[in-house]
């Protein structure tokens, strides 16, 4: 099969790190272009060393080219306010599609191992937040065991790795992660949180994930989890459990207030996980970086199988 020619919008880190990971790791994407706006960034002159076309016109100025035509795949790696003006342009040509690695959730929520199978086929889907890539595959998995009402994610980052994409987008992580926990985890109700913690040296990405559901079989539980780390393993080597999986009761007596769903009991589960990066572009401590990336490509890949 010949591979699929893509572009990426946004040559910092993240876009950057996406093109290294694509020309090194993907069986069925060839990397295109570059896209930014800034002609004295650092990630344009990168790419453009490497021999991919560049420009600093924005998508529209990708759009004027003749290499346009054969482009079928965007990544979008800038921000929330811009994919609005990402998508419209490239919603115009039915032959192209758009992987968002931007909070803005125009298409809807793609984890790929939880719900690639009901989603690849949209032309917009979004690739939630770094937190969200980390903890709902999680949810998921504790969800197919037994029905969660309450999901809980806290996300902790080293400060350095959140560049001011991220900085500028902390309300909308916040919020799309939390949607999709719901939508995508199955929680009956989500709840984000995210800390850029400042230790010196940086620390990997480190992620918290509480559920409280239905009692069911804890060994059940558990193996449904491991089986999903697994899953998330085989595009991200760095994401292992940090400790075993915990399990306290919460008894019908002794309820807990859940804001939005009212007094639940039944079975709290605690998940604590760590995401070391691979290292292709970015530092090894900047997990939440590389597991975007790294979600990003293996759905282009799933997606480029299809076409």
């Amino acid at each position: 099969m010949s591979k699929i020619k893509v572009a990426i919008i946004g040559p910092g880190n993240i876009g950057t790190d996406l093109m290294i990971k694509i020309i090194r790791n993907s069986a069925n994407l060839e990397m295109t272009a570059m896209v930014g706006i800034d002609p004295k960034s650092d990630g344009l002159a990168r790419a453009k060393r490497m021999g991919f076309i560049t420009t600093a016109k924005g998508l529209a100025g990708l759009e004027e080219m003749p290499e346009w035509k054969d482009i079928k795949i965007i990544f979008d790696a800038t921000s929330a306010k811009a994919h609005h003006y990402n998508w419209a342009i490239v919603e115009k040509y039915p032959d192209k599609r758009i992987i968002d690695l931007t909070p803005a959730a125009i298409g809807p929520f793609l984890i790929p191992p939880v719900n690639f199978d009901t989603s690849h086929q949209v032309r917009n889907v979004n690739m939630v937040t770094c937190g969200g890539q980390a903890t709902i595959p999680i949810v998921a998995a504790v969800n197919r065991i037994a029905k969660v009402h309450y999901g809980e994610i806290v996300a902790s980052i080293a400060s350095k790795s959140a560049g001011p994409g991220t900085r500028a987008n902390i309300d909308e992580f916040t919020e799309t992660t939390t949607r999709a926990i719901e939508e995508v985890g199955g929680a009956d109700k989500g709840k984000a949180l995210i800390i850029l913690n400042p230790a010196e040296p940086p620390v990997v990405m480190r992620d918290t994930v509480f559920t409280l559901s239905e009692n069911a079989d804890r060994e059940a539980i558990r193996a449904s989890v491991q089986e999903m780390v697994e899953e998330v393993q085989k595009y991200v080597p760095g994401y292992s459990l940090h400790q075993e999986v915990q399990f306290d009761d919460i008894p019908e007596d002794k309820p807990v207030f859940i804001e939005g769903l009212g007094l639940r009991h039944g079975l709290k589960t605690t998940v604590l996980l760590q995401i070391t990066g691979a290292g292709h572009y970015l530092p090894e401590y900047a997990g939440n970086l590389d597991i975007m990336t790294s979600a990003a490509m293996s759905t282009g890949d799933k997606i480029a199988a299809t076409m």
